[in-house]
């Protein structure tokens, strides 16, 4: 009977919801109570999406539904300084993530990324981390491996942390939307289960990014240090433009090589996810070492630099790499391209002056990715690049070739690049 009330109380809920009053604690657990547990039919949990999609939440129901998705799922145990970074995302391949992630462990400090699968992207780090590693552990064989070796890059499938956020996000991911207040209850509630105590936050703004403008980036930033305040969570935003993908992959192992280009210290590695993560891991490194009260002499930022020139964040990454089963010799030519490519060349000269995001994500998806690793995007030329007619722009890959041959046509209807 107890069983029938809740599922009664969850219900009513989600009807106040579509109605636009607020709710309770009381019901706001309810309801997640019911989607963590599966007890809610895809159709209600959609309602309830779509509830919240069109009014946000105040800032106290913000707290209640963070809280609330923590308690209804499993909690990592780490002690000490328990730094962390996210991405609202929505650029495709920028995998600042994983060179990050070697960075801070390798300074001294834990990091257990649990990262998403790719919602409105090709891939999501748990994605491209997977082309390379397992990545779906149990709570435990998390808590070990962030012990042995100071970090982890893994999925939150089998983790059951906040597990009402997956049913959420797979009820959301056929829509290619999300709100603004969700992503920062799906951030917080993953990090505060995690552990995190610092945590930097990368909000990207541009025209086909998640967030447009730079007021919204604030707006969403204010609830992120608000909420984060109520959990005692340490935390920077750093909002910034962002026109096109810093890194020239897109999809898993394209993307993964553009990693381990920067890890290697490649002389063509793609020089702006460098300075991207170098930023943010030089932010999180600040907060960290602000708590340590032990700040180094020329700032986070270049003592991230430091361990990734030195080579320490690579025999890290490699670390992290072989803790979750993969190739701990792992380097940027021991990676497999798809077996199935098209150059696609410019029909004009002239200088590249904008990059579609929207029609690069559908075009990698229609090659293959994520499902097919090894499918995607390489771009040769980025925004302000000159080209000359006939001159290879970007090169697609494919494990099917029926696949190319479709993205290939596509391309005729929503270009990536415009040049003029």
């Amino acid at each position: 009977m107890n069983e029938d009330k809740e599922k009664l109380l969850a219900i009513e809920s989600i009807q106040k919801k579509l109605l636009g009053k607020k709710l309770s604690y009381r019901e706001i657990f309810a309801v997640m109570d019911e989607i963590s547990h599966n007890k809610l039919s895809d159709v209600l949990t959609t309602y309830f999406v779509a509830s919240s999609f069109k009014e946000g939440y105040t800032p106290q129901e913000l707290f209640y539904f963070t809280k609330a998705m923590v308690e209804t799922g499993n909690k990592l145990k780490f002690d000490g300084i328990v730094a962390d970074k996210h991405s609202v995302g929505g650029i495709a391949g920028t995998r600042t993530t994983m060179i990050i992630v070697p960075i801070i462990a390798a300074a001294g400090f834990k990091i257990p990324k649990i990262s998403s699968r790719a919602i409105t992207t090709p891939a999501g780090t748990a994605d491209v981390m997977e082309a390379i590693a397992s990545v779906e552990f149990t709570p435990s064989q998390i808590e070990k491996i962030v012990n042995e070796v100071g970090g982890c890059i893994a999925w939150n499938g089998k983790l059951g942390i906040a597990p009402a956020d997956d049913i959420i996000i797979r009820v959301e991911e056929p829509l290619s939307f999300e709100s603004f207040d969700k992503i920062i209850i799906s951030v917080m509630a993953k990090k505060i289960a995690a552990g995190t105590t610092h945590l930097v936050i990368d909000i990207p703004i541009g025209k086909t990014a998640k967030i447009h403008r730079f007021s919204e980036g604030e707006e969403v930033a204010k609830k992120f240090e608000s909420l984060a305040h109520h959990f005692g969570i340490k935390v920077i935003c750093d909002i910034n433009e962002t026109l096109e993908p810093a890194g020239r992959g897109i999809g898993p192992i394209l993307e993964a090589r553009d990693v381990l280009y920067v890890l290697e210290q490649k002389t063509d590695r793609p020089l702006r996810l460098e300075a991207k993560s170098l930023r943010l891991a030089g932010k999180l490194l600040d907060l960290c070492y602000k708590e340590k009260g032990n700040p180094p002499a020329g700032g986070g930022e270049d003592e991230a630099k430091k361990i990734l020139e030195s080579g320490d964040a690579l025999r890290k990454f490699q670390e992290i790499v072989k803790a979750q089963g993969g190739d701990h010799k792992i380097t940027s030519n021991s990676l497999e391209l798809a077996k199935n490519k098209f150059d696609f060349k410019s029909s004009i000269s002239g200088k590249i002056k904008d990059i579609n995001n929207h029609n690069l994500n559908t075009v990698a998806k229609i090659l293959g990715s994520p499902n097919d690793k090894k499918a995607g995007i390489y771009l040769l030329k980025k925004l302000d690049h000159s080209v000359v007619k006939n001159e290879i722009i970007f090169t697609l890959y494919s494990d099917d070739k029926y696949r190319l041959k479709e993205a290939e046509a596509t391309l005729k209807n929503l270009p990536i690049f415009k040049i003029e």
